[in-house]
């Protein structure tokens, strides 16, 4: 509460609301503490989902409940253009997509943030994303922070937002850990604060399952899982339904557990490995966003995360221009998997972060 009270500069913010107990108890948070306050709904799917109708009557419920405006975009072709169609380009080309991140920066911040800014003169929007933002009088920058709530951290999704738009966020949840989310949900008695969890992906979320909405989009295509000597060990009905490091659910019979190393989208094959094949030294980080610094000139010592639920693992990296890297595990690392993001951390703090390239 004092966090929010001291805020320098207009407390006025639109609120992006989804409709779960997270946004609910930003807009809630930021109420109590005499901001004044509008919500702001993305319309991004028809039908089930945390995204699409529900999701929607949950979030003007929250707003007439909280007596603040509620305003609704229909964002869905911009959704399908920039989401959607690119993720299933992806998944078709042997790479596996991560699209929150690009969700963010594309159809989400900027445009809620112009939105805001032209439709009500407002300069600062507000999320129930679990992140922190500080600025850094020394440097200059606006810095993003990991969520003090490790298992709920999403500042992973979050590196590939550009300074100008970090310095107009509010994050009322990233001081709070999501059991004290709950209960500060239900002490205030909103609507959503027995909501269940969405799942991370609500393209997930609205098909039933990741596979779901991938058979959805792309039809089977039967091929061949070999090893990396062109050995044929089994078969597949299309490699987007692989991604690499995947160890189970291969159907391959072998005398030793297998890994998938590559998706060989050329030749439709599902490359397969021993554990102590498939291990990455260093990989390529390319279209890199830095955030917590300039664009070094010179190797450092970083933290990287190279999936969203992986722990950080320490690697050196050097620069090969303002918008690409190469990083050197300290130790050998699976699932290096094209097209996720690798993240780069300094501490609780996010240097930068880009998506992994093909080796």
């Amino acid at each position: 509460m004092a966090l929010l009270q001291g805020w320098p500069g207009e407390h006025r913010v639109v609120v992006g609301l989804s409709g779960g107990v997270d946004s609910s108890l930003t807009a809630a948070l930021l109420v109590r503490a005499g901001w004044s306050v509008e919500g702001l709904t993305l319309w991004l799917m028809q039908g089930k989902g945390a995204c699409c109708a529900e999701g929607l009557v949950d979030a003007a419920g929250i707003c007439e409940q909280l007596g603040i405006p509620h305003h609704i975009i229909d964002s869905r072709q911009r959704f399908q253009r920039e989401i959607v169609d690119v993720l299933i380009s992806g998944y078709a080309d042997g790479v596996t997509p991560l699209p929150c991140s690009r969700c963010n920066r594309v159809v989400k911040f900027s445009p809620m943030l112009t939105w805001a800014r032209d439709n009500r003169g407002i300069e600062r929007i507000a999320t129930g994303h679990y992140a922190r933002i500080r600025h850094n009088s020394k440097s200059g920058r606006v810095e993003l922070l990991r969520g003090r709530d490790s298992r709920k951290d999403q500042s992973y999704f979050l590196y590939d937002l550009p300074q100008h738009n970090l310095a107009r966020l509010v994050f009322p949840l990233g001081e709070l850990t999501k059991p004290e989310t709950r209960e500060e949900a239900g002490a205030l008695g909103l609507r959503t604060a027995e909501k269940p969890e969405s799942q991370d992906l609500c393209l997930a979320d609205h098909h039933g399952s990741m596979a779901a909405f991938i058979d959805a989009h792309l039809p089977p295509k039967q091929g061949e899982i070999v090893l990396q000597d062109g050995r044929v060990v089994g078969q597949h009905d299309g490699i987007q339904h692989f991604t690499i490091g995947q160890r189970k659910g291969l159907g391959v019979a072998w005398h030793a557990p297998l890994h998938v190393v590559k998706l060989d989208a050329a030749m439709n094959r599902v490359v397969v490995a021993s554990r102590t094949e498939a291990a990455h030294e260093r990989c390529g980080v390319g279209a890199i966003n830095w955030v917590g610094l300039a664009a070094p000139r010179r190797a450092l010592d970083v933290e990287v995360q190279v999936r969203y639920r992986s722990a950080p693992v320490r690697a050196r990296l050097q620069p090969q221009g303002v918008g690409s890297c190469d990083l050197v595990f300290e130790q050998p690392q699976f699932s290096i998997a094209p097209g996720q993001a690798a993240v780069f951390y300094d501490g609780e703090v996010v240097l930068g972060g880009g998506l992994i390239q093909r080796s």
